[in-house]
């Protein structure tokens, strides 16, 4: 027998899980290197313009998907395909890339998790940039502590999963989300005072031609699609948990102006930081893990500073790898009719296990040859394949079952649901069915590297 369906409390206990969500890891080591090597503010423009053209669409997509059929990511695609042509295939990416980023991201989230207590105890307060850099050396390439950590984010986020989507899901989201909005604007003022600050705002926002190029823009393409959580499952899983009470259209709005929001305050808080000692702009790990820390320790109130940045890195991690177990979870319960704590923690131990290849990435423990037969080591192949692969593949096949194979009539009732935006809904199903697939193929194209777009106008090699 069916299980009774969750739901949330209301729009906003769906906008802070959807928002939190959306706001992952790469909001705060990526993007903001992002803009300021590709362009500044003409690459800015051009991630505003693409999340309108190709990240809104899919989403509202994937929101219709959920609502409308009360199922997760296999069962949406099987509910709109009754003649049964294998589209809920397309579910299956979702649930894949959900399980697979899940099972690397939690031990970055780990060392996020060990730098707090590092930050609390004051450990790299009077060392120098060599031996912060060394320190993270250590921490990477000890696949035990790495483990342990791994083991306890997996677990703290295993157990919010399986108290349920009012009593977990929402419930934390609201605490983490709000929480992560507070620790980020006193950052932001704290940075204000900051003699680098201006350097930061110019490196970001100052339009400059010369790094823009075409494949600027299918990064801006790359970004917009990544930023928003979609590709993934997860917001048709959160799409599922809604009541038809408010409008698709203006929540995937909200939810996008706030991704764009938190992206440029966190690149107002990193590169000031960074521009005030003068030095080069990066992005990754070694920002966050490496950079960071060493010049956090020069400024005053250090000890706060530092432990406040990192609460927010594990918060930012938490409230996306949240949706990460609940994609995997929530398609066994329905598949398999599981309890949620069983399914749960079905999931939790499997990408814990299939995690361990990714803490001992960097020391070689476990597959040692790894890195010199594929070139990266475990967790960077993981990553790789998952977003150059699973989720632009599986946000292609989203847009055109969307646009092409679900009712007309049935995505257009969700679609105008609540919203005097109605008019839209030829406009969205054009952008849907024939912009959003083009793109998404030229940055499969691009990213995985069968053809270099600069080299259209004279610009790559």
């Amino acid at each position: 027998m069916a299980r009774p369906r969750e739901h949330w409390t209301g729009r906003i206990g769906f906008l802070m899980a959807a928002i939190g969500s959306a706001i992952g890891l790469g909001i705060l080591w990526k993007f903001p290197y992002t803009v300021g090597e590709n362009g500044g503010g003409l690459f800015l423009l051009s991630y505003l313009i693409c999340l309108v053209i190709v990240g809104i669409p899919i989403l509202i997509g994937e929101l219709i998907l959920g609502r409308s059929s009360q199922r997760a990511a296999v069962g949406a695609f099987e509910h709109h395909d009754p003649k049964e042509r294998g589209w809920k295939a397309t579910g299956w990416f979702g649930v894949l890339a959900s399980f697979l980023i899940m099972s690397f991201y939690s031990v970055i989230a780990g060392w996020g998790m060990s730098y707090i207590l590092m930050s609390l105890s004051g450990f790299y307060h009077n060392l120098s940039s060599e031996q912060v850099s060394q320190a993270f050396t250590v921490l990477s390439n000890s696949g035990d502590i790495s483990l342990l950590w791994h083991f306890l984010f997996t677990l703290i986020t295993t157990s919010i999963v399986l108290t349920g989507v009012r009593k977990g899901i929402e419930r934390w989201a609201r605490i983490m989300t709000k929480i992560l909005f507070v620790l980020l604007i006193i950052l932001f003022f704290y940075c204000l005072t900051l003699k680098g600050f201006g350097k930061g705002a110019a490196f970001i926002f100052h339009p400059n031609m010369g790094d823009f190029k075409l494949s600027s823009v299918i990064e801006a393409l790359g970004l917009a699609f990544w930023t928003l959580s979609i590709g993934q499952g997860i917001m048709i899983s959160y799409g599922s948990y809604m009541k038809r009470s408010s409008s698709i259209v203006q929540l995937s709005g909200i939810i996008a102006f706030s991704v764009i929001v938190v992206a440029i305050l966190a690149a107002l808080v990193i590169f000031p930081v960074v521009f005030t000692f003068d030095l080069p702009p990066e992005a990754g790990p070694g920002l966050i893990f490496e950079t960071l820390p060493h010049l956090f320790a020069k400024l005053p109130g250090s000890l706060v500073l530092s432990t406040m940045f990192f609460t927010l890195f594990v918060f930012t991690a938490l409230t996306s790898a949240i949706p990460l177990i609940e994609v995997v979870a929530t398609n066994i319960m329905e598949l398999k009719n599981l309890s949620r704590k069983k399914a749960a923690l079905l999931v939790g131990c499997a990408t814990f296990i299939f995690g361990i290849p990714s803490a001992f990435a960097s020391s070689g423990g476990v597959f040692p040859d790894w890195a010199e037969i594929y070139g990266m080591n475990f967790l960077k192949t993981i990553d790789s394949v998952v977003s150059i692969w699973i989720i632009p593949v599986g946000g292609f096949l989203t847009a055109i079952f969307v646009g092409w194979i679900m009712e007309r009539s049935k995505a257009r009732e969700e679609f105008v649901f609540g919203t005097r935006l109605a008019f839209l809904f030829p406009l969205w199903r054009f952008f849907l069915r024939w912009i959003v697939p083009l793109t998404i193929l030229i940055i499969i194209i691009q990213k995985s590297g069968l053809y270099n777009f600069d080299r259209l106008i004279g610009g790559g090699a």
